[in-house]
């Protein structure tokens, strides 16, 4: 069955499936997600969970394993499956519909991963995930629809803003909805039940001296990559989310990727750009980023990306701080054949 994301609170309230897969691009949206469905679980006793990171090397038969033994005390567990962006060949898709073909309610799977499009939304595999249990398609708010997400965002925990504050924190973070949860939050710790005027918002933002993963991507397209370091150096130095970070900078390069490659097919550069939901005010960052960047060099970044993620998850032994001020220089300009 489809389940829409916006429901998902509604039907894990009446019902806890098998399966479940949610994708898409939006990081905030997919993440909050997969959340309900941890908590739904952890509300019906399900204490136990086994996480799988796909990656090139993963051996599938794991699941096969994890789906097959009981938990250490014979109950229900979480069984979570991060696709990330790798991509299903043949074995692996056998593999996994001969684990949904057995998918009880035993244990729980929760499939994760990045978009997918109309071909991998059509495959077996997905498929069969419909059959067994639930998908959730997560797409990104467009434009239209911003300003009233960040209205009920802010209803959400007991804030009320006018359509000016509202406008004014669409205009700032520019479809970005992390960003716009993270200016809401601070909102409600500066204004506390104050009413929400656009002069609240514009001080809210000017008085904010910590940078955001936000400010440095864009300084990074930019191009300025000694900035760009001082404030990736800044957030992980106050403690921020490293994975987080590199997730919003990965969709930045994955975004720019695309780009490239219908800019090399042809493309024109502003249909290229509304086709990916460039807002207008970023249009010139995008520009001047794919004046510089191929397809092939953006292709290079996210296998460094891909990289960066395994360093922090201890899958690998490199430096995942050192990995990640070199992905940000090189996106801010350095010759790919500088990286260590």
């Amino acid at each position: 069955m489809r389940v829409r994301s916006e429901q998902l609170a509604g039907h894990l309230s009446k019902q806890l499936l098998p399966v479940y897969l949610v994708c898409g691009e939006e990081l905030l949206i997919t993440q909050e997600c997969c959340d309900d469905i941890r908590q739904n679980c952890r509300a019906q006793g399900i204490s136990e969970r086994e996480v799988f990171n796909v990656d090139r090397s993963f051996d599938w038969g794991q699941l096969l394993d994890a789906g097959q033994s009981m938990s250490l005390f014979g109950e229900r567990k979480l069984i979570e499956l991060r696709l990330g962006d790798s991509k299903m060949d043949q074995k692996s898709s056998a593999i996994l519909q001969e684990y949904l073909q057995h998918a009880d309610g035993s244990n729980i799977l929760l499939v994760s991963c990045g978009k997918l499009d109309s071909r991998s939304m059509n495959s077996k595999w997905v498929k069969a995930l419909d059959n067994a249990g639930a998908v959730i398609q997560v797409w990104p708010v467009d434009r239209q629809h911003l300003n009233n997400w960040i209205m009920q965002r802010m209803r959400k925990i007991g804030l009320s803003a006018d359509g000016d504050a509202v406008q004014l924190l669409a205009d700032r973070v520019e479809g970005n909805l992390l960003a716009a949860d993270q200016e809401i939050s601070k909102l409600k710790i500066l204004a506390g039940d104050q009413a929400i005027t656009a002069d609240v918002v514009a001080n809210a933002v000017a008085s904010s001296a910590r940078y955001d993963v936000f400010k440095l991507i864009d300084t990074a397209l930019a191009g300025n990559a000694g900035n760009a370091l001082q404030m990736l150096n800044s957030l992980l130095a106050e403690g921020g989310e490293d994975i987080a970070m590199l997730g919003a900078v990965t969709r930045e390069i994955r975004s720019l990727y695309q780009c490239a490659q219908q800019l090399e097919q042809g493309g024109g550069i502003d249909r290229v750009l509304d086709n990916a939901r460039v807002w207008d005010k970023r249009k010139a960052l995008y520009k001047s980023t794919l004046r510089r960047l191929k397809s092939v060099q953006l292709g290079k970044l996210l296998l460094l990306a891909s990289r960066v993620d395994a360093a922090q998850k201890g899958q690998s032994k490199e430096d995942s701080t050192v990995l990640f001020a070199n992905l940000v220089s090189l996106l801010a300009g350095q010759k790919l054949s500088e990286v260590v």
